[in-house]
């Protein structure tokens, strides 16, 4: 092998040594500044709650409407 070869194959050792290296960690000595919520995440956010909120307001009539219908079918079937 020439020593123009054993360098060239030296350096791309290094290199991908260096390429796989671990990153700094970030300084700690004070935490990331807090970020507001964008408009476009809490309009995001209050379209996927709306139905959620509506289904738990509903959620009582539809178990009061089981109850009577199972009220109604022991009714009938003398259960």
């Amino acid at each position: 092998m020439t020593v123009i070869a054993r360098a060239f194959a030296l350096s791309t050792l290094l290199l991908g040594a260096a390429a796989c290296s671990r990153p700094e960690p970030p300084p700690t000595d004070r935490p990331p500044e807090p970020q507001a919520t964008p408009p476009r995440a809490t309009q995001l956010r209050d379209a996927i709650q709306r139905p959620l909120d509506r289904a738990k307001a509903v959620e009582p009539q539809v178990l009061d409407a089981a109850r009577q219908q199972r009220a109604q079918i022991d009714a009938q079937t003398g259960g």
